[in-house]
């Protein structure tokens, strides 16, 4: 087996915190992912990414909550939940922590969600189609 630089080891790690922060995911799981015990495995993260494998997954978790209450009309509670955390109390007082506001503070600092009411994607597809047709096969039998 070739020798990998243990950076390497530790991207790993951070893929599958930036992959998978919607669930249950630890820092066992970042460890194990990594192949590091524990203890070694959040010293040399810390040591590479300048903060705990902890707190960069709580990071991805809080950029994704507030993407979500800027974009969608879904209840705090619900993004809580979405972004893998177990507590609302915990996800509001770290939120706030964060963004030094409430999520429902944040929330109201946006235009509301409607406002970014996205075109189906099957409006987009109709409307993308040639106006004009370009294929032998789509004008008819020939003549014949």
């Amino acid at each position: 087996m070739a020798f990998v630089p243990p950076a390497r080891h530790l991207l790993r790690a951070k893929d599958l915190a930036d992959a998978r922060y919607f669930d249950t995911l630890d820092v066992d799981d970042m460890a194990a992912a990594a192949g590091l015990s524990r203890a070694h495995f959040s010293r040399e993260f810390r040591r590479a990414f300048g903060e705990s494998p902890h707190a960069y997954l709580l990071t991805r978790r809080m950029e994704r909550a507030a993407a979500l209450l800027r974009t969608t009309d879904r209840s705090v509670a619900d993004i809580c939940f979405s972004v893998g955390l177990q507590s609302v109390g915990s996800f509001t007082s770290s939120f706030t922590r964060t963004y030094d506001m409430s999520p429902t503070s944040y929330r109201a600092a946006f235009p509301p969600a409607a406002d970014h009411a996205q075109v189906p994607a099957c409006v987009v597809r109709a409307h993308g189609r040639p106006q004009h047709r370009t294929f032998r096969e789509d004008s008819g039998p020939e003549p014949g």
